[in-house]
């Protein structure tokens, strides 16, 4: 991400109350029809049938700014989270500089709404 998407992006969710909020993320499992058979128990998903998995991360426009498609269905969303390339960039210190106070606490780092993963 830019640095200038990240500060428009920043600015308009510190307006709704999330100071460096960086947008939210998700997984979602999307049905694979014509998954190939000898791939079949990888991506068998949590339902019935071949599931590959979406992350994405969208601002409050619902423009989604990161997508991370084709990992197994049967992954739950946390080791999606774990091999994906956007939190190797968290990890690896590649985003812009952010600095907020939460409980008293100064962070310098921005950070994801997610739901229970």
């Amino acid at each position: 991400m830019s640095t200038e998407l990240f500060k428009r992006i920043a600015e308009k969710l510190k307006a709704r109350g999330f100071p460096s909020m960086l947008g939210s993320i998700d997984c979602m499992h999307w049905s694979w029809k014509n998954c190939p058979k000898a791939w079949h128990g990888q991506f068998h998903g949590q339902k019935k049938g071949s599931t590959i998995i979406l992350e994405a991360v969208a601002d409050q426009e619902t423009w989604i700014w990161h997508a991370f498609f084709g990992m197994p269905g049967s992954l739950n969303d946390i080791n999606v989270v774990n091999r994906s390339p956007l939190m190797n960039k968290i990890a690896n210190g590649e985003l812009p500089p952010v600095q907020f106070v939460a409980n008293g606490r100064t962070y310098n780092y921005g950070y994801y709404l997610a739901d229970g993963i």
